[in-house]
Parts: structure tokens; C-alpha cells; sequence
């Protein structure tokens, strides 16, 4: 069954533009409380990032699981992550997040998380979507949901961040330039870092509803780099504007994202002994980082594009470390959703653990040169691509030439009719050369 509205990660959208309206948020609601609570009196919990239409979507969503007779905990603004970890620490039947993470503030979204803390499997999605088209109906006055806040949910966020470094650990003397992009962690995140001794200097985070990721954030991290540089830090972080990803930059403020992150946490742990299994990347995982756990004898899968394929995979596997190249990393011995705080938090406590700054930390993976090109296509070329003879071989042609020393990546857009042709390599003129013959042999065949 294909889903109508929930995409890879909940569901996002232009506010004001079906399904993003106040309207539909109640019918949510309502939906929600339905298939989500049931009978079950625990609750569902409600987090929203810093938005100036997560006030209005609250309040439809409130009103449509009160109408459900789902009683309703709101955190206010919130990351994600917290949201994840409230929703189990506090008992909930459910959690729901009002984001649109790191897209501009003219979007809004809605994402859910189990009891258990987790992205709802696609079952559940369905189920709500089928409750959606059912009549809206009250329930009785005497059996309706109520709300209340929880008042002290930024505090036990910052503690449960704190709690996953190890006792006795401590950043003291550590200089971090950090920017929140005026999004949910504008205060949680200053704060376990000033915790744990850090000295920290804090931009984006004066949020005020419509600059949220406005040139900030990890998606446009050039204003933390030159933050580094002016501030005199050890080191930056960015995160986005829900607080599930982060990108960090050197005393130099040169950038390290999601793959040179993930390999200082893998070969950290593959030293300790601590490593349980291998790593989940993604299709769009760099190929350097691959060829760096086959030097360290770490094993790696790839999945496709979205958290919730790399967390299938760690599960399936019975391992705890995967992450995207954006920066969206997972931890499952440390929380059960992606967290840009508590990732950042690994990655300082090697840097204190070992004396070793950034710029030692990431030298024993070399990113491999990638270059992507889109080749615009007919509307039923993306499914066509598979069964192509001829684009077969041109790309069994250029797997040779690279001769395991790089990699080919045909994928359809999901949102644009195009084919986007992505290669990698050692050598950036062969992979410029390769990936323009290979782009032709798909122009020539599927162009539109």
C-alpha cells in the first residue's frame, strides 16, 4: 500500500498548502489518538521546534486528540530527539514532533515516535492515513482528553545528554563555537555544554519564528566556520533546526561532516574494543569512508537515503552505529533516535579521551572526490532506468575502468523528473570524465 501523505520521515510540507493547514492537523489529531492511544490513558507527548506555526499546529493537534479522548503532554519547543526520549521516560503511548528539521520556516511537518521511542513502522502510518478518512466524530464530554505541560522537560533532556558521556568525564578548557540555528536546541544544547565544563560560544540562537536555518544550522554552515575562526575555538558545531543532525568544523574551521564524524566514532571504539558489529551508511555514503573501515577491518552496509533504513539495518544486524553524510548520525547503545547533541558529545569525548584535536582526529580517512550531475528525463524514464541494456553497460564499462577504486550511483530523484549520476574515485579527472560520459549514455537514452 503506497502511503498518501507520510513520506520517508513523517510528513512535511509548505504551510497554508494541503496537508500542511490547521484543518488537517486536527483531523491528524484525532487520527492519531485513535490508532495511537486507543483506550491507553498514558498519553501522547508533543515537542515542536521554533517555528511561528508550531503554536497553530499545536493547538489543532490538541484539539483532534482531545476530540479522540487521547490525553495530550506539551513540551514546547523541543529537538526532536527529546521528544523521542521524553516519549519513553515519561511512559507515553506516543510522541509527535512539529518540524520541518532543516528546511526555511515556511515549511512545517509532523513526525511520529513510538512508545518506545522510534519512527512508527509503516503499518502504523497506514492505519492512520485509513483513519483519516473516516466521518470526525467527539467523543462524549465525560471521556475527552485532557492536556497539561510538563514543565520540567528541558531539564531532564539536559540530563539524560549529560548521562551519556562517561562518569567523571568532563570538557573543561574546551573552547566550542556553536550554532543552533535558531531552532529547538537554542538552549539545551548551550547548556549540557557549558555543563560539562566547555566554554562556549553560542550564534543562532535568538530564534523569533521565521529564521530558523536562515543561513545557519548544519545545512549552510559557513557563518559556524568563520564563528571558529573569530572566536578562537578548538572546534564548531552546527546543528539543524530540530537538533537530529550536525556537521563540526577544526580549530581551522574546515568542515567534518557526517562521514568523517562517524569514522572518528567507529575507529574510537574499534581501538577500545567497544566496536559491537560494523556501520550502516547510506547509498550516498562517501566511498573513502568505506575503504577506511575495510583498512581497520570494521565491516560496512549501505542502505537507502533516511534514518529510518539505517535503523532497520542496525537492528536486522544487532548493531548500534550508522549515520548519513548530512550529519544525522545513530547511537543506538546512547538513545534510540538520531541526536546532534549527543553525537557531538562522542566525538569531544575522543578529543579529551585521546589529547587529539579534529584535525588528527579525521586524517585516517581521505574523502574520496564525487561529482553529481542531473540529467533531466521523460516522466517514465526513472522507471525504465533498471532495465536499460545500454546504461548497463556503460556503467559495467566505467566499474572497470575504476577497478574497485571508486563507485557509480544511478538513482532516480524522488521529488524532480531527473537521474542523478553520481560518481567516485581516487583520481577527480577520472571521476569528471566518467561521470560525463556516463551522463551522455543516460541523456541520449532517457532525455527529455
Amino acid at each position: 500500500m503506497n502511503r498518501q501523505y507520510f513520506g520517508t520521515d513523517g510528513v512535511r510540507g509548505r504551510v497554508g498548502q494541503h496537508p500542511i493547514t490547521a484543518d488537517w492537523m486536527l483531523r491528524l489529531g484525532r487520527a492519531a489518538g485513535i490508532v495511537l492511544a486507543g483506550n491507553d490513558k498514558r498519553g501522547v507527548v508533543i515537542g515542536k521546534d521554533t517555528r511561528i506555526s508550531g503554536y497553530m499546529f499545536e493547538s489543532a493537534l490538541e484539539a483532534g486528540l482531545a476530540a479522540a479522548g487521547t490525553d495530550v503532554l506539551l513540551l514546547g519547543p523541543m529537538p526532536t530527539p527529546a521528544v523521542a526520549y521524553l516519549t519513553r521516560t515519561l511512559y507515553a503511548c506516543a510522541g509527535i514532533v512539529i518540524s520541518a528539521s532543516h528546511n526555511p520556516y515556511e515549511d512545517n511537518g509532523i513526525k511520529f515516535f513510538s512508545a518506545d521511542g522510534e519512527k512508527l513502522p509503516d503499518e502504523i502510518e497506514h492505519a492512520i492515513e485509513r483513519e483519516l478518512d473516516q466521518p470526525f466524530v467527539t467523543i462524549d464530554s465525560a471521556h475527552m482528553g485532557k492536556a497539561s505541560r510538563v514543565d520540567d522537560a528541558a531539564g531532564r533532556y539536559i540530563e539524560f545528554c549529560k548521562g551519556t558521556m562517561p562518569f567523571g568525564t568532563l570538557l573543561n578548557g574546551l573552547r566550542v563555537a556553536l550554532d543552533c540555528a535558531h531552532g529547538s536546541t537554542y538552549k539545551v544544547a548551550p547548556a549540557v555544554l557549558r555543563e560539562l565544563g566547555a566554554k562556549v560560544h553560542v550564534i543562532g540562537d535568538q530564534p523569533d519564528g521565521m529564521n530558523i536555518n536562515d543561513r545557519c544550522g548544519s545545512t549552510q554552515p559557513e557563518a559556524m566556520q568563520e564563528h571558529v575562526v573569530r572566536s578562537g575555538a578548538d572546534l564548531g558545531i552546527a546543528l539543524d533546526g530540530d537538533g537530529d543532525r550536525l556537521v563540526m568544523a577544526d580549530a581551522n574551521g574546515v568542515l567534518l561532516d557526517g562521514d568523517e564524524l562517524l569514522y572518528i566514532i567507529a575507529s574510537a571504539r574499534k581501538a577500545e574494543g567497544k566496536m559491537i558489529g560494523g556501520v550502516v551508511g547510506t547509498v550516498m555514503t562517501n566511498f573513502g569512508l568505506e575503504m577506511a573501515f575495510e583498512d581497520l577491518d570494521i565491516p560496512f552496509i549501505r542502505t537507502a537515503v533516511g534514518d529510518r533504513h539505517i535503523h532497520k539495518a542496525l537492528r536486522e544486524n544487532g548493531w548500534t552505529l550508522g549515520g548519513e553524510t548530512s550529519g544525522h548520525l545513530l547511537s543506538l547503545d546512547r538513545t534510540s533516535t538520531g541526536d546532534g547533541i549527543i553525537s557531538a558529545l562522542q566525538v569531544l569525548e575522543i578529543m579529551v579521551r585521546s589529547g587529539k584535536s579534529l584535525q588528527e582526529l579525521r586524517q585516517g580517512m581521505q574523502k574520496f572526490p564525487q561529482i553529481m550531475i542531473n540529467v533531466p528525463v521523460s516522466a517514465d524514464a526513472q522507471q525504465n532506468l533498471a532495465n536499460s541494456d545500454s546504461i548497463n553497460d556503460a556503467v559495467t564499462e566505467v566499474e572497470a575502468e575504476l577497478n574497485g577504486k571508486g563507485r557509480v550511483i544511478l538513482r532516480p530523484s524522488g521529488t524532480e523528473p531527473l537521474i542523478r549520476v553520481t560518481l567516485e574515485g581516487a583520481d577527480p579527472d577520472q571521476v569528471e570524465r566518467l561521470a560525463k560520459q556516463l551522463a551522455d549514455t543516460v541523456r541520449s537514452e532517457f532525455g527529455d
